[in-house]
């Protein structure tokens, strides 16, 4: 077999069939490539309408403003935006501790919309932001073909944060059937969807941290079998119940990186993803001897890296979206002139789920 990317043909098209295992279909349709041509609609005279920073710092510096249509290049096309999703990393963007964009700039890393070219109704991830704003550039190889059964809100809820959660617990999680598995920040925009994933792929027992009665409330709803208070002291030996944690699913960071190894099963793993939570625990390799433990960390821009991977995850979603097996909470939807509350949300925790902007709407 060939090596593409450095990854041996015959492993890149096992990890496919597990994602899924029927192959790629309507996802795979717009590998990157497949149009030599690019968006060369010319810009609206009026420009567009967007959410822009002029400077790094808080939710303040917010601004909505008629802007320049952005130009495609080849490889790229240009969506017409319906909505635009907000994500955590966005509020280190806006900071400019995750990314320091050219200002002034357009932040947001997924849209949902139809693409110029030929008006298909497609779901996209942006590397370099542009996604609150009506018109958004996109990369072929970042975007998917969304099918008529899956709404744009769920679809754009699905593509990253599920994308995410999926690869998390197959690609690198490794997630058998019978296993228990307990996840962090479970009502968050990853983290339920964690929950339902875990579920559909056959784990045993399912523990969802949530830090409110309420999100618990929600948690439960999904199909946890527990959901448990972070901040409660009893939590390690609550951890430990049933012979403890196989697969530690941590979203947050911290300490709890912690307590989730110490309550890990014989052949646990704990795995990492997108933590914001502050400095990250170290662990020496005779604690992973000591119980034949795993610690890993899963980012999301391997996926972006393999078409195909990509391409057949965001599939396998939508097709369990399309058969009701997949439900993504939608906690709030803004208007362009709404991003500053909603970062301001974010930040405070009192989200639920996946919070969306509505680009055509103000005020």
């Amino acid at each position: 077999m060939s090596r593409v990317d450095g990854v041996d043909e015959a492993d890149r098209v096992d990890r496919v069939d597990r994602v899924n295992p029927d192959g790629p279909g309507s996802a795979e349709s717009t590998a990157s490539g497949e149009h030599e041509e690019h968006d060369a609609r010319p810009a609206a005279p009026g420009g567009m309408r967007a959410a822009v920073i002029h400077r790094y710092g808080g939710p303040e510096e917010f601004r909505t403003e008629t802007l320049p249509e952005p130009v495609a290049g080849p490889g790229q096309a240009l969506v017409d935006v319906t909505l635009a999703g907000l994500n955590y990393a966005d509020l280190h963007c806006r900071t400019g501790e995750y990314a320091r964009y050219p200002l002034p700039a357009v932040l947001g890393a997924d849209v949902v919309g139809r693409r110029r070219r030929d008006g298909r109704r497609v779901a996209a991830l942006l590397r370099e932001g542009g996604g609150y704003a009506r018109v958004a550039r996109v990369e072929e190889a970042f975007t998917v073909e969304v099918p008529d059964a899956v709404g744009d809100a769920q679809a754009l809820a699905l593509l990253e944060q599920g994308a995410t959660a999926y690869g998390a617990l197959t690609l690198l999680g490794r997630l058998r059937p019978g296993e228990t598995v307990a996840v962090t920040a479970a009502a968050g925009g990853v983290g339920h969807l964690v929950v339902q994933l875990a579920k559909e792929l056959g784990a045993g027992r399912v523990v969802g941290l949530a830090s409110t009665p309420a999100k618990r409330e929600f948690v439960r709803s999904l199909g946890a079998d527990r959901a448990l208070d972070p901040a409660d002291p009893g939590l390690p030996e609550q951890l430990a119940e049933s012979g403890g944690v196989d697969l530690f699913v941590d979203l947050v960071g911290g300490p709890l990186l912690r307590t989730g190894f110490d309550r890990l099963a014989p052949f646990g793993r704990v795995l990492s993803v997108g933590a914001r939570g502050g400095p990250e625990e170290s662990f020496a390799v005779d604690e992973l001897a000591d119980r034949s433990a795993g610690v890993l960390a899963f980012w999301l821009e391997h996926v972006l890296a393999d078409r195909v991977l990509f391409a057949g995850i965001a599939e396998r979603l939508f097709g369990l979206a399309e058969q009701g097996r997949l439900v993504a909470r939608i906690d709030r939807t803004v208007p362009l002139t709404g991003v500053a509350g909603a970062h301001r949300a974010l930040a405070a925790r009192e989200t639920v789920g996946k919070v969306l902007v509505d680009v055509h709407r103000e005020g």
